[in-house]
C-alpha cells in the first residue's frame, strides 16, 4: 500500500480552563507525566562521539523492514535522559504514528553514565552529529526532536554543523529552546523562579559527585561545594571542562539564537510566552532562514503545554512538532 500524505491539523495549543499560565503550565506537566514509562521493546545503540565519549541512544524498532519508515531523533534537556517524561510522552506519541523512535542520553546522562564520565554541555553539537551519522546508517530518514537544551543543542548542529549533517536528516522541532544562554541563567536567578534553580542545583550538584567517585582522577573534590546558582555552576564546572575560559565565554559560544540564519534545514522553534525559564524576549530578536518557522504560544510553561485535563500526560508540543516534520517530508503512516 502506498503512503498517503498526512494532513497537518496544525490545532493552535488550548490549555484546559484555569490552567493557563507558565508556572502552571511547567509543573502540571512534570506532575501529569512523571509516572509514564516506555512501553515498546528497545535496544542499546552506542555512538562512539571521539575524545573518550561514548553515547548511549535507545531504540525502538517499527516491525517490518526498517527503511520503509523514517527515525525521529529525540534529545533531552539540562538533567534529563531518555527516560525523561518529555521524551517518553513525545516518543510514544511518534511510534504509535509509525517512526521509529531514537531516544539519545547526552554523554555522561541517564544510563549512559556507566560508558562515560565526562560532562555534556549546550555547545556539545558534535555529540547529536555522530548520533545522526550512526542513526542514519541504520535508516535512509530521519528527523530529530530537541527539548530545552537539548534543543539548543540540534539549532546548533543545523546551523553551524550542517556541513556534516547527513542528508537523511529531514526536520527538526526544537521545544522550549534557551537561544540566549545567558539571558536564561539570570531568569532562573528570579525570586519566583527559586523552585527550578533549586532542583537544577540539587540535580548538578549531586551529578558532579558521582563523576568524583567515578574518576577523581578527573574531577577534584568538593568542587561543587557553596555553589548558589546554574551561572556559578557553569563558570566553576561546565566552562572550564567543556574547554570554555568561563561562564560568559561558555553562554556565548553555545548559544544558538545568532546561528539561526544558517539554518537550511526545516525547522520549527517552538516556545511559550510565558515560559518562566526562556524569556519571551531571549527568543523573539533573532533573525533566521527561510527554512525556520518560529511559533511562540501566548501561554505553554517551560517544555509544559498541557491541553487536555481529561487525558493525563497529554502533550501538545510532540503533536505540533510531527505534524510539522510530517508535512515536510518524514511522513510516517501508512
Amino acid at each position: 500500500m502506498n503512503a498517503q500524505p498526512r494532513v497537518s491539523q496544525n490545532r493552535p495549543f488550548r490549555p484546559p480552563p484555569g490552567l493557563a499560565g507558565g508556572h502552571r503550565q511547567t509543573l502540571l506537566a512534570h506532575l501529569l507525566r512523571r509516572r509514564l514509562r516506555w512501553p515498546h521493546p528497545a535496544e542499546d545503540l552506542i555512538v562512539d562521539a571521539g575524545d573518550g565519549a561514548r553515547l548511549l541512544l535507545r531504540v525502538s524498532w517499527q516491525l517490518g523492514p526498517r527503511e520503509s519508515r523514517p527515525a525521529l531523533v529525540i534529545v533531552h534537556g539540562l538533567g534529563g535522559s531518555d527516560s525523561s517524561s518529555y521524551v517518553l510522552s513525545t516518543g510514544r506519541l511518534a511510534f504509535a504514528r509509525g517512526w521509529h523512535v531514537v531516544r539519545m542520553n547526552m554523554r555522561g546522562s541517564g544510563d549512559g553514565e556507566a560508558l562515560c564520565p565526562l560532562l555534556y554541555n549546550a555547545g556539545l553539537d558534535g555529540d547529536l552529529l555522530h548520533a545522526l551519522e550512526a542513526v542514519s546508517s541504520l535508516v535512509p530518514r530521519l528527523a530529530v526532536v530537541g527539548f530545552s537544551l537539548g534543543a539548543n543543542l540540534a539549532l546548533l548542529a543545523v546551523s553551524r554543523g550542517r556541513d556534516r549533517l547527513p542528508g537523511s536528516v529531514e526536520g527538526l522541532a526544537a521545544i522550549s529552546p534557551p537561544l540566549d544562554l545567558s539571558t536564561c541563567a539570570d531568569a532562573l536567578e528570579r525570586w519566583d523562579n527559586r523552585l527550578y534553580q533549586r532542583y537544577f542545583m540539587v540535580m548538578l550538584r549531586d551529578a558532579y559527585r558521582w563523576r568524583h567517585r567515578q574518576r577523581p582522577d578527573l574531577f577534584p573534590a568538593d568542587l561543587e561545594a557553596g555553589l548558589r546558582t546554574v551561572r556559578e555552576y557553569d563558570d566553576r564546572i561546565t566552562a572550564p571542562f567543556g574547554g570554555y575560559e568561563g561562564a560568559a565565554d561558555y553562554y556565548a559560544r553555545s548559544s544558538a539564537g545568532p546561528h539561526l540564519t544558517s539554518i537550511s534545514l526545516p525547522t520549527l522553534v517552538l516556545s511559550a510566552a510565558d515560559d518562566p525559564m526562556i524569556p519571551v524576549h531571549s527568543v523573539e530578536p533573532w533573525a533566521t532562514s527561510k527554512s525556520v518557522q518560529r511559533e511562540i504560544t501566548p501561554t505553554g510553561g517551560h517544555v509544559g503545554f498541557v491541553a487536555r485535563a481529561s487525558a493525563p500526560g497529554y502533550f501538545w508540543a510532540p503533536e505540533r512538532a510531527l505534524d510539522f516534520l510530517e508535512s515536510h517530508g518524514g511522513q510516517a503512516s501508512y
